[in-house]
């Protein structure tokens, strides 16, 4: 069994694979993996990967350095089983890496651009031949909110829950459907923009939030919540030799 670890901004996912299958899925503090030693003694876990987007503290370090099975650090010098065009690896974020891993495992042979809807939105694209050519970050949902309010003098901080109206009828609605409404027109547009180019262009949406989509769109959209710890499977089999 594998051992995935995914450390973001806010939780850590920790999921246990069986033969490329998710066996189970834990949410843990990213400041102490206090799961970890349960969950290798629940599983017989033989080998394990760790991803994070943050510094680690002493308690997450020492958790992980008293996991009983190898560990693969990804980082950028980790072999990846697509090519990777991006100019500056090292400063790639190992979840828009994962991401495309776990699409282009999917669908092998075929172009596709994987929309990461999390903390930021994030656009990658990898070809029919395996190639990851990079991709773009735009704030995400919470950050629009709080940028409103934050630099203006009188918006108030809206939530994304509450009544939505094809046109604003007062502060709160205008904001959270030009928030929501922005967002989506973004992410259709980049999309139409894709296939254009890419006729036989697949999607792949991922990450916390959930977006609709016009109706011309949706034969080519999967959605798939667990796409980055996919991803770090497939890399942790990849390197199967190598750790």
């Amino acid at each position: 069994m594998n051992l995935v670890i995914d450390i973001g901004n806010t939780i850590a996912k920790i999921a246990v694979f069986r033969d490329g299958s998710i066996v189970e899925i834990f949410y843990d503090s990213n400041q102490t993996l206090e799961q970890l030693p349960d969950i290798c003694a629940k599983y017989p876990i033989d080998k394990a990967i760790v991803a994070t987007v943050i510094d680690l503290g002493e308690r997450v370090l020492a958790q992980l350095a008293h996991l009983p099975v190898p560990l693969l650090w990804l980082d950028e010098k980790t072999p990846l089983p697509v090519e990777n065009l991006y100019e500056t690896p090292q400063t790639l974020g190992y979840d828009r890496m994962a991401a495309v891993v776990g699409a282009n495992e999917q669908f092998p042979g075929k172009d596709i651009l994987v929309v990461d809807a999390g903390t930021c939105i994030t656009y990658e694209f990898i070809d029919a031949a395996g190639r990851y050519h990079g991709g773009n970050i735009s704030p995400g949902v919470q950050m629009r909110f709080k940028a409103l309010h934050e630099f203006t003098g009188r918006l108030p901080l809206v939530v994304r829950e509450g009544r939505r109206l094809p046109l604003g009828k007062d502060t709160d609605t205008a904001m959270r459907e030009g928030v929501l409404k922005g967002m989506e027109y973004e992410i259709s547009g980049y999309i139409t923009t894709m296939k254009h180019k890419y006729p036989e262009l697949l999607v792949f949406l991922t990450g916390g939030d959930d977006f609709s989509f016009d109706t011309n769109l949706k034969s080519i959209i999967f959605a798939d919540r667990f796409l980055v710890l996919k991803g770090l499977n497939r890399i942790l089999n990849y390197n199967n030799d190598r750790i």
